[in-house]
């Protein structure tokens, strides 16, 4: 279906759909001619979806926001989103020291007290680390602190580390915790440098954390080949949610040039993960309304923004429903909650979920 489309991808769990659809032959099926493209970072990813380097990315969900409207760092680019990868990716792991602050309730009203003692006494603050300034980790972990009473801007040191590089960073010292997308979370736990003091989905149900996301451009320059790219992820995604593919899809994530952790690792690390069932798939206007309030909160949106029309700019359920209806399954209809998001951020991420009809998993899962 004409020249190469490059797609680039970052080592995480909810890169699966991608993988799964290059490595069992979902991308060919629909004669796509596609090639992976393994990044470092999120800032690497950002700089060749606006250079045209890639035609296509996973890409953090209020990165993609953030660089339509020119405040990531670069040029405005405008990007659509019309497939969803993952909910419920994200926990926060702390050091075993720290992860004691933590209640069975996954609060960090203990944590809170800690930050105040070693304010008072004059030592340094505890420095956790996020993936990117723009991420869903780092309005999920803020969020988190600051329903304990902790100012994530004066009270902690946030810093930005790549995603891969977190469970290092935790072992040597560098960082005392941070908020990141499995399996590093687990994988830290494994290497017995930490503990999960919290999963995202504990804080924000139904987590939305990344999505498929192209450049406006490219989408409106190549229809077809996009609606072959949704449905080749599409298949994918039903595959990598049924439950008996999940020790294969550990080891297909496990090589080396994709997410390159311990197969029995990423296999623990996948049970919190939602890739399909109930409409996962779908981009819902509504979580991107959500994050823009968050990131409104934090002061990285003018408080004059129109929440409801950045949001159905970018997040396009109508492209997602397409190709659905092209594989003869069911379309989730995204409820359209979008009046009323305000610079607050306070409302409830289950307000915002998915009335979705689920799509039987056999119907998409096949070889």
């Amino acid at each position: 279906m004409g020249e190469r489309i490059r797609l680039g991808f970052i080592a995480l769990n909810d890169a699966a759909s991608l993988i799964v659809a290059e490595a069992r032959g979902f991308f060919a099926d629909e004669g796509l001619d596609v090639e992976l493209s393994r990044e470092v970072s999120w800032a690497t990813m950002r700089d060749k979806m606006a250079v045209g380097a890639l035609q296509g990315t996973h890409m953090l969900s209020p990165t993609a926001l953030a660089i339509s409207l020119g405040v990531a760092g670069s040029d405005p680019t405008p990007l659509i989103a019309p497939f969803a990868l993952a909910l419920n990716g994200p926990a926060v792991t702390l050091s075993s020291r720290l992860a004691g602050a933590v209640g069975q309730d996954g609060r960090a009203d203990g944590l809170a007290r800690l930050v105040a003692r070693r304010r008072e006494e004059g030592a340094s603050p505890i420095t956790l680390a996020v993936v990117f300034p723009y991420s869903t980790h780092n309005y999920l972990l803020r969020d988190w602190l600051a329903a304990a009473g902790i100012d994530p801007d004066r009270d902690i040191r946030l810093v930005v580390a790549p995603p891969s590089r977190m469970t290092g960073l935790l072992v040597d010292g560098v960082v005392e915790g941070f908020c990141v997308t499995e399996p590093w979370d687990t994988a830290a736990v494994a290497a017995g440098a930490g503990m999960i003091a919290v999963r995202g989905s504990q804080i924000w149900p139904r987590t939305p954390d990344k999505v498929f996301a192209v450049t406006e451009a490219w989408a409106e320059a190549n229809p077809e080949a996009l609606q072959a790219l949704l449905r080749a992820l599409a298949r994918a995604a039903a595959w990598v949610d049924t439950p008996t593919n999940r020790a294969e899809l550990a080891v297909i994530l496990a090589q080396p040039g994709y997410v390159a952790a311990d197969a029995a690792v990423i296999e623990r690390s996948l049970s919190d993960m939602i890739f399909y069932a109930d409409g996962a798939t779908c981009p819902a206007p509504a979580h991107a309304g959500w994050l823009l309030t968050q990131m409104m909160r934090w002061g990285h949106l003018p408080a004059d923004l129109d929440i409801p029309a950045v949001a159905r700019r970018i997040y396009r359920p109508d492209l997602h429903a397409q190709a659905m209806e092209a594989l003869g399954l069911p379309v989730a209809q995204p409820v359209a909650l979008l009046e009323g998001f305000g610079a607050t951020g306070r409302y409830r991420l289950e307000d915002s979920a998915q009335e979705a009809a689920a799509a039987p998993l056999s119907r998409l899962a096949r070889d």
